[in-house]
């Protein structure tokens, strides 16, 4: 009996020390790229894009719709930025002038610059691309609750970055009004973007 149990504790043991060893994996360097979730209460930032210094105080007045992510997101990103796209298109050249959408590279050491700007001007020639020294993103990062990470690297160059892929509304103010979620149509989106306007008219009649 006594054996019987021996034999069972080893081979649950055994069991255990597997099952630990398939799942975990070491900490590269990669992979201590920061992780935050916290609650987002936006504010301003500068980061930097292909003319140089980024601020979003630049742009009281108008609606700023902000998205993280990076250039080699093989799906997620691509498939948010066209819905950007498709927004930006269906706006008025009147509303287009007061709407500021920012794409906000998660991944400083492959993104850079030069590399945003294309990637960005093939959605739309408005949409910039900005990024930051790796502290200075996590920091912008942590502010609007983004949480993001490199996973299974290969190389210094070759990784994917798992990362939240909300869209976050800022008001013609400055304050985050609205954080949207991955899959809101473009026209859930558009109307969002319009009510900012509507509700600017009526601040002013009032």
């Amino acid at each position: 009996m006594q054996k019987n149990l021996l034999f069972a504790g080893i081979a649950l043991l055994a069991v255990l020390l597997g099952w630990m060893l398939l799942l975990w994996e070491p900490v590269g360097e990669h992979n201590k790229m920061p992780v935050q979730a916290e609650a987002p209460r936006g504010g301003d930032f500068t980061l930097l894009g292909p003319r140089g210094s980024v601020s979003l105080k630049n742009f009281r007045g108008q609606v700023v719709l902000l998205y993280f992510g990076y250039t080699w997101c093989p799906d997620i990103c691509p498939t948010n930025l066209a819905i950007f796209s498709r927004v930006l298109n269906e706006l008025t050249p009147e509303e287009l002038a007061r709407v500021q959408p920012i794409f906000i590279s998660v991944d400083p050491a492959r993104d850079t610059v030069e590399r945003l700007k294309e990637y960005t001007e093939y959605f739309h020639e408005k949409l910039i691309g900005v990024t930051g020294t790796p502290t200075v993103v996590e920091e912008v990062a942590a502010r609007y609750g983004v949480a993001y990470r490199a996973v299974k690297p290969g190389t210094e160059t070759n990784y994917a970055v798992d990362h939240s892929a909300d869209t976050y509304l800022v008001d013609p103010e400055g304050k985050l009004v609205l954080q949207l979620p991955h899959g809101t149509t473009a026209e859930t989106l558009l109307a969002r973007i319009r009510e900012q306007f509507s509700g600017e008219a009526q601040d002013k009649a009032g």
